[in-house]
């Protein structure tokens, strides 16, 4: 009662959108997704409230998409999983002759929500701790070799640049309206092996700092400059700074046949492969 989904569900009650979007906004959102994407944008207090986080979530899920495909999506045709750089974006739609759809934020997010709740929710809560994995061993302390599995997948080698691919988001939670790069995230991305594994070095340490004895370690790991048949070796042999014993239980190859990057940049050679690694650690 009373929250962002009380308020009208048409565009010209929804608000203005903001001023001084840069262009690529005009092309990407028709006007009345446009409107209510702002008006969402500022009355959402994610950081504040359990139910405008799950809201927020629900949005960043819709944001951008193949909207050829599917009516789920708010955006003019972009992929799922990364947000495209905003003058190649505009190009593409250009010579392509799309427009964005006129698509009404209310109504998908209301199904959205309806899907997620079809079941009854978990009575159990989570804890979410945003910051660097490199210092989660002190900021849970108390835990420490008590963590029974730890689930996890770093960045990949070579392949992407997180916070350059993921600007329409952090647009969306407060950033600026254009691609940054090196201001949310260290480590954007990785291109030095060396470096690369000194990281992976830096996520053993954290592993053996809270996994409990007989514990699990489950990875998922992919880079464009990495043999994908000794991905599980090197990633045993880096398990060292751990400091603990372990024993690689089991590891599957994949190879990444569909990706939505060939629709938009054919011929790329992003990550082909990942390899998924099951660790017990003593």
């Amino acid at each position: 009662e009373g929250g962002p989904l009380a308020g009208p569900a048409t565009g010209a009650g929804a608000g203005e959108a903001e001023p001084d979007l840069p262009p690529f906004f005009a092309i990407a959102y028709s006007p009345m997704t446009l409107s209510q994407l702002s008006f969402l944008r500022k009355s959402l207090r994610w950081r504040e409230s359990d139910v405008d986080c799950m809201l927020a979530a629900l949005i960043l899920g819709i944001l951008h998409g193949e909207s050829q495909k599917t009516k789920s999506c708010l955006s003019n045709q972009m992929p799922r999983t990364i947000s495209t750089k905003p003058a190649y974006s505009i190009r593409f739609w250009h010579c392509h002759g799309m427009t964005a759809p006129d698509r009404e934020v209310f109504g998908l997010l209301r199904e959205q929500i309806a899907y997620r709740y079809a079941s009854e929710p978990l009575v159990a809560r989570a804890q979410v701790l945003a910051g660097d994995f490199r210092d989660l061993h002190r900021k849970l302390a108390e835990l420490r070799q008590q963590v029974r599995l730890i689930v996890t997948s770093p960045p990949y080698l070579d392949t992407t640049n997180y916070e350059e691919d993921q600007w329409l988001r952090l647009w969306f939670l407060g950033g600026p309206p254009h691609p940054t790069y090196q201001k949310v995230s260290r480590d954007d991305r990785h291109e030095s092996p060396d470096r690369y594994w000194k990281l992976i070095g830096d996520l053993w340490r954290v592993v053996g700092a809270l996994l409990a004895p007989k514990g699990h370690l489950v990875v998922r790991l992919g880079g464009r400059k990495l043999d994908p048949t000794k991905l599980a070796s090197h990633l045993e042999g880096a398990g060292v700074f751990s400091r603990r014993r372990l024993v690689l239980k089991s590891t599957e190859l994949s190879e990444i046949k569909r990706r939505q990057t060939d629709s938009f940049r054919p011929g790329s050679t992003g990550c082909r492969f990942e390899v998924d690694c099951c660790f017990q650690v003593f």
